[in-house]
């Protein structure tokens, strides 16, 4: 039995609750680069650096294998907020036992656009930068929150990637065993998490209502050895060590046990997902239709945890909006060219592609009590209404910047050019006093010509700037509005909860022992993202 430990690393650059209207940088204006860069230290301290350290000792020890799926937005934290961390995950990756996954740069939603151009750009930027830092060359593609369709494994294969990695559900596998290799239907392999042992670790290790708990190396690795099948694929977020499950739970010295109690059972090996690939031969063909896309969140498994509501499909279709507006912006800026020139030179298209991050919709999530529990875990907002308000004003402001500097930046070039050619034609009419008087004077009506033109288009752009300001107030009638929606909906919300309060008082029959019966039933299916607080909140 081949076993691979895989490690999703990822850090959003989250939003502002508010735009800062005040700020002359448009990043610093909708990102919270003071929040991300204290939260990234604080997850380095607890949870990157000591983790890093054992998985360097424990290659060194019992020669274990890991993988790694690390987005670009993490790397570039990274870069700029902790060289630490950085320095660290390149010592791992030159021990020669780390697969380093494909991954989509932003960790975005892109693979749900219509059009997958998003979506390979964003592969393809991710693959440029791992091969820059780290010197390799991925081979093996974890999409966003594992998202999967048959259209997607299409795009991954095109892009020249050996398999791909997805949820392990049981609405797509039916009577079958997620340790196995799989085939998409056009071809690509297709390697699947086993939920169960993977959210052991990352979501009822230190759950002490659970009938396993506690949760010990030696059971964990009796658990793997006696489980059927070729391969078994552990996923699991990188923070749930130290960060999601506390270093007081215990959950480092299990990490440090782990290999310990592995080297116990002949029939357990070490692998990377490139070498499961190599060595196990594909067992059937999965078949998933764009409409039920799968990915580990939440217990429907599908995209609901970003797109499931109204609020967060309309953000979404707004965002895709503002593509048009930002091609004309560029293109009239750099030219045909600004696809050669690195993101981070172009803010506005480093903006546009962070705001695709899945962490945006999730923030936006109304799901109920177990599921909400996790969103809420990791959301910076105050609730769901909080995140969506914030988003759309920031896709209107950004929406309402690119189309002004399109337009001041179209006709500040037209009355550039025109003043030049009236510097010329002033020049010539100087050294050319000697030539006759017809030709002089259709050099005078030339220069008027273009001094009349000039004042035409100063006219004009009064008249846009006029235009704008109107639909400024447009823009801020549609954010009044908006901001009303979300106080009912806050409103219909309490509503609610107080109802179901008030029904929960006259059911006092009904005691915490069987309420977390009851939870610990839905743990054992609980998809990515399971939190304690889950039981505790009872």
């Amino acid at each position: 039995m081949l076993i691979s430990f895989n490690f999703e690393v990822h850090q959003p650059h989250r939003l502002k609750k508010a735009v800062d209207e005040h700020s002359n940088n448009i990043w610093d204006r909708y990102v919270d680069v003071k929040l991300n860069k204290e939260i990234f230290n604080r997850v380095a301290n607890k949870c990157y650096i000591p983790a890093n350290r054992i998985i360097l000792d424990l290659i060194d020890e019992y020669d274990i294998k890991v993988a790694y799926s690390i987005t670009g937005v993490f790397l570039e934290q990274a870069m700029e907020f902790n060289d630490e961390v950085l320095d660290l995950f390149k010592e791992l990756v030159k021990t020669g036992n780390v697969e380093l996954i494909g991954e989509t740069y932003h960790h975005s939603l892109s693979s749900l656009f219509e059009n997958h151009e998003e979506f390979k750009d964003d592969i393809e930027r991710h693959r440029n930068l791992i091969k820059e830092l780290f010197g390799y060359k991925t081979e093996v593609f974890r999409n966003t929150e594992l998202m999967y369709n048959n259209k997607i494994a299409e795009t991954v294969k095109e892009m020249g990637f050996k398999g791909i990695f997805t949820e392990g559900a049981d609405r797509i596998l039916g009577w079958r065993s997620p340790n196995y290799v799989y085939k998409a239907l056009c071809g690509l392999n297709v390697l699947l998490r086993n939920y169960r042992l993977s959210d052991d670790i990352g979501f009822r290790f230190s759950c002490p209502d659970w009938k396993e708990y506690p949760l010990t190396a030696d059971k964990y690795a009796s658990w793997l050895a006696s489980s059927p099948g070729d391969c078994i694929n552990i996923y699991v977020d990188y923070e749930t060590f130290g960060e999601h499950q506390w270093k007081e739970t215990g959950i480092f010295e299990f990490l440090k046990h782990l290999p310990n109690e592995i080297e116990k059972y002949p029939n357990l090996e070490y692998a990377k997902p490139s070498e499961i690939l190599n060595r196990c031969i594909p067992k059937g063909e999965i078949d998933v239709f764009e409409f039920s896309t799968l990915s580990w969140a939440d217990s429907e498994r599908d995209v609901s945890a970003w797109l499931g509501n109204r609020m967060q499909k309309l953000s979404f279709e707004r965002l895709k909006g503002l593509r048009p507006y930002l091609g004309r912006y560029l293109s009239s800026k750099y030219g045909k060219q600004w696809e050669s020139i690195k993101d981070d030179e172009i803010i506005e298209y480093k903006l546009y592609k962070n705001l695709q991050t899945s962490d945006n919709f999730y923030y936006q999530c109304t799901k109920g009590f177990n599921d909400m529990d996790v969103h809420s875990y990791f959301s910076h907002f105050n609730t769901p209404y909080d995140a969506y308000a914030a988003y759309m004003d920031i896709l209107y402001d950004f929406k309402n910047h690119l189309i002004i500097s399109h337009i001041l930046d179209k006709y500040i070039k037209k009355i550039e050019s025109l003043n030049l050619e009236i510097k010329s034609l002033k020049e010539n009419n100087n050294t050319n006093n000697s030539n006759s008087s017809n030709n002089s004077n259709s050099k005078n009506n030339d220069f008027y010509e273009k001094k009349n033109e000039i004042e035409h288009l100063k006219k004009k752009l009064n008249t846009l700037e006029n235009e704008l300001n109107i639909k400024n107030k447009d823009i801020q009638k549609l954010k009044d509005e908006n901001n009303k929606l979300i106080h009912e909906l806050v409103l219909l919300n309490s509503k609610i909860t107080n109802n179901s309060k008030n029904n929960n008082e006259l059911n006092k029959n009904t005691t915490i022992k069987e309420k977390s019966d009851k939870v610990e039933r839905d743990m054992d299916d609980k998809p990515k993202k399971e939190k304690n607080i889950i039981l505790m909140n009872l």
